[in-house]
């Protein structure tokens, strides 16, 4: 992928503006690096800090423009949206709990909106936000930055052109093990935002990985959770706050799953797996061994796809950067929602069409969709693990 798509439609790039994600945070950088990685985006303002005088040096260490790098997010909203070469899209990578806020605040002002999991931390919060899309007519990208892979575009793309046949099982885990250490249950010297309730969400691991796992089996399946039959708790003693969820679900084609996450299982680091089978055969893919997806067809012998390799789909090799055999991983997958959400703005914006293929990344409904799913999930558990309905109807997607 590069600029020049954009730079036909627009005329320039897509003007980006950041809020969170500052120094020490993880995923803030992965959002900017995602941006840059196509040359579709200019970061051109930014606060990202609550300190103000911190978001001031870390934005201008970012390349913004010192007139531009604001103390304030509603402050920078307001002054972006006034200016004539001001932000088209805005960046929400903060705390749980001020996604809601900030994405009516942008969306009112005009803005498209990128936007981290989970969308909110209440489903109330989340309808919200879905009326304000809808009322506005912006583009609303959720960062489930899983679904940018070019295998897990193949395997959506296998199974919508029905070469599984009809869905009938759907595995899911996502399993990790940074807070596996029993010495230590809850961080020390001080609590970290997501492990606040109030801040972080009314489930840790739920919010944190469930919404991924959730998010990845109604993508590649093209099935919505219709009840969901949950567990969520912790395992290592004395803790506060959820590291283990697991559920029974049921899909709206009668399909049955499985669902599992931890963050507490020693040695492993970021496992996030699916199987997909149905009534032809089964997909298999592993986020730590990304370029390789596995068909196994009922009636012949198993197959390996990889990235821009034979066999590959046109929604894989739209996602694909490089020739075959050589791997694509975490950035590039992330990079692809936002490739995929400029072409969507720039069409927006130009009164154009944009590719088919670049609307597939997850939006406003699949974030309240998502949100629906943890509130279920927790009330199932709660519940003894009695059925729950987690269906959210939210009409058509625009």
């Amino acid at each position: 992928m590069d600029a020049a798509p954009i730079i036909q439609v627009l005329g320039r790039r897509v003007r980006l503006a950041v809020i969170g994600g500052g120094p020490g945070s993880f995923i803030g950088a992965m959002h900017r690096t995602a941006a840059r990685l196509d040359g579709r985006y200019d970061l051109v303002a930014g606060v990202v800090s609550s300190d103000p005088e911190r978001s001031r040096r870390a934005a201008a260490g970012m390349g913004i423009d010192p007139s531009r790098a604001y103390a304030d997010a509603i402050a920078m909203l307001d002054a972006e949206s006034a200016r004539p070469d001001g932000a088209d899209v805005v960046t929400i990578a903060t705390p749980n709990d001020s996604h809601h806020r900030y994405a009516l605040a942008a969306l009112d002002r005009g803005f498209d909106v990128i936007c981290d999991k989970p969308m909110t931390n209440t489903l109330a919060e989340a309808l919200e936000v879905v009326d304000k899309v809808r009322a506005t007519n912006r583009v609303f990208c959720l960062t489930h930055n899983y679904t940018g892979y070019p295998m897990v575009r193949q395997a959506r793309a296998m199974v919508a052109g029905g070469q599984l046949g009809e869905v009938r099982l759907v595995q899911v885990e996502y399993v990790q093990g940074g807070k596996a250490d029993e010495t230590d249950p809850d961080p020390a010297g001080g609590l970290p935002w997501r492990y606040d309730p109030v801040r972080g969400g009314p489930s840790l691991v739920m919010g944190d990985i469930g919404t991924h796992a959730h998010n990845l089996a109604r993508f590649v399946s093209g099935l919505e959770v219709t009840e969901v039959a949950a567990e969520i708790g912790h395992v290592i003693p004395q803790r506060l706050v959820d590291d283990y969820g697991a559920a029974m679900l049921r899909f709206d084609n009668g399909a049955r799953g499985t669902f599992w996450v931890t963050q507490t299982a020693a040695g492993v680091e970021n496992c996030l797996r699916i199987r997909v089978s149905g009534t032809k055969g089964s997909l298999e893919w592993e986020q730590e061994q990304p370029t390789r997806l596995a068909f196994k067809p009922i009636d012949g012998p198993a197959r390996a796809y990889t990235p821009n390799g034979p066999g590959s789909l046109p929604a894989a090799r739209r996602a694909c950067r490089i020739v075959a055999g050589h791997p694509e991983g975490f950035h590039e997958g992330f990079a692809n929602l936002y490739s995929d959400a400029a072409e969507a703005i720039a069409a927006r914006r130009s009164g154009g069409r944009a590719d088919p293929l670049a609307l597939d990344f997850p939006n406003e409904r699949d974030g309240a969709i998502g949100v629906r799913f943890v509130e279920a999930a927790v009330a199932s558990s709660r519940a003894g693990g009695a059925w729950t309905d987690a269906r959210l109807d939210l009409g058509r997607r625009g």
